[in-house]
């Protein structure tokens, strides 16, 4: 395996942990609008998932650009 393999699958194993990530933001706010929360509560808990999404996006997107990087790169 050459390095830009590497690139490759180190790209697309941090852009499925990006998309779980995201996947869980979406089944916790879910989770927390059927529970019926009050505002209050309801934004403190967004506050956390707020972090985590843009994180989860962040990893994506950088993985999405390592594998485009490894394909083009590759002999």
């Amino acid at each position: 395996m050459t390095i830009f393999d590497w690139l490759i699958w180190t790209g697309a194993a941090l852009t499925v942990v990006g998309l779980a990530a995201l996947v869980w933001c979406i089944w916790t706010v879910a989770r927390a609008k059927a529970q019926g929360l009050d505002d209050e509560t309801l934004r403190i808990r967004m506050r956390t998932v707020l972090a985590v999404n843009m994180g989860a996006l962040a990893a994506s997107c950088i993985g999405l650009m390592m594998v485009v990087v490894g394909i083009f790169l590759a002999p």
